[in-house]
């Protein structure tokens, strides 16, 4: 076995299941060490587990990506167990309670969605910045949505656009706009970092009411996170191509 000193080191938030699990598989089946990312404990323990029946060099990170402590913890971890990440892919996000209509949502549950899939995705991607400048092909990828497309949701393409969300679809535009602002910090640096969108996958997100398979939606991530050296940055992408901003 080719020693983790050696390998291509990633974490995956929200890997216990779904989408981020897929993405987890996939990279691991390129012989990659990947840290399943999760809160709970149990399922975190059983991805992993999983993971490693199927050939996967996959490893636990307990991880709350609305707790500054435990993202500082994991970050810790992964130092112990590797010495820097090559790869960060935030995939954890919520949709919230409903309604979400503008003139119905409880302003809490913005706040509770936002926490999770923006602040989440700064507070995770700091922590671990130490150790992704360590690597020689640093790369972050942040899972979006079509429907944080200010285009499409400004559009006709209701299909593209979504339900009426005000929690969930404007916190997917604000890690669009978040993704570009560190795309500009770090420019000039070998950091490429891109958001990605996996479609409308089934998961427990939607009740299962989605048309793609979690491989599917993991696809893009995966292709985001093995871009050669000279690959974009500060873009939006799905499997067709660019997302429109």
């Amino acid at each position: 076995m080719v020693p983790m000193s050696e390998r291509t080191i990633a974490l995956v938030t929200g890997a216990n299941k779904g989408i981020g699990y897929e993405i987890a598989a996939g990279l691991g089946a390129l012989g990659w060490s990947v840290g399943v990312g999760a809160r709970d404990d149990q399922r975190r323990k059983a991805a992993v587990e999983r993971l490693r029946a199927a050939g996967v060099d996959a490893f636990g990170v307990p991880l709350d990506v609305t707790d500054d402590a435990s993202a500082t913890a994991a970050a810790r971890l992964i130092e112990q167990q590797a010495g820097r990440l090559d790869v960060l892919v935030n995939n954890a996000a919520i949709t919230g309670d409903w309604p979400q209509e503008p003139t119905q949502v409880d302003p809490a549950t913005i706040r509770t969605v936002v926490e999770t899939n923006v602040i989440g995705v700064i507070r995770v991607t700091n922590a671990m910045m130490p150790l992704l400048r360590r690597s020689a092909a640093p790369r972050i990828v942040n899972m979006s949505s079509s429907v944080g497309s200010l285009t499409r949701q400004s559009g006709t393409a209701a299909e593209q656009a979504g339900p009426v969300a005000v929690a969930y679809s404007p916190s997917k535009t604000f890690l669009n706009a978040v993704t570009l602002q560190y795309a500009r910090e770090l420019s000039g640096t070998n950091i490429l970092i891109n958001a990605g969108c996996p479609g409308y996958v089934a998961t427990g997100l939607n009740d299962f009411r989605g048309i793609r398979t979690p491989e599917q939606g993991a696809a893009i991530a995966i292709k985001l996170a093995t871009l050669p050296g000279n690959g974009p940055t500060g873009q939006f992408f799905e499997d067709t191509g660019t997302v429109p901003w």
